[in-house]
């Protein structure tokens, strides 16, 4: 098992719709580590940067404007095998199909609504924390339960 770090966003429905506080506690519940946390006002430039993998696609320009919409909340989650993790509890992008538990089948309702964004790989996390966050942004310590969760 490796520990890891992923990127986690509540994207602006969620934060519209006050969720933020139930879904880092989701997270949280499940044994992951908060290392990083910020709400911000996301910037066109910054919406074109972290989905720029999706520059050309239909989707791109009505997603970057959605992003910078409203306020996001940004965080850094460890944990071990800690990007699978979130994406189960996630749920599939489209809510219609994401599993009754997960976080877009418990509150999505449509793809383009769906609560949440995780990364979905090391090198994908590993981009997207550098964009979001500052090295001085990320806490390093240890949480008393840790050596309670893994044998």
């Amino acid at each position: 098992m490796e520990k890891q770090r992923t990127f986690v966003m509540v994207k602006p429905d969620g934060v519209q719709r006050g969720l933020v506080g139930g879904i880092i506690n989701r997270f949280e519940k499940k044994g992951l580590k908060i290392v990083a946390l910020k709400m911000i006002s996301v910037s066109k430039e910054l919406a074109e940067r972290h989905y720029g993998v999706h520059k050309g696609k239909s989707f791109f320009k009505p997603t970057v404007k959605y992003i910078i919409s409203s306020p996001v909340v940004a965080m850094v989650l460890e944990g071990y095998n800690a990007i699978d993790l979130v994406r189960t509890m996630m749920g599939k992008t489209n809510p219609a199909d994401a599993s009754s538990g997960s976080i877009r089948g418990d509150f999505g309702q449509f793809i383009g609504r769906n609560i949440v964004h995780g990364s979905d790989g090391s090198d994908t996390a590993e981009f997207e924390i550098k964009l979001w966050f500052k090295p001085e942004e990320i806490s390093n310590y240890t949480r008393i339960d840790e050596e309670w969760l893994v044998e």
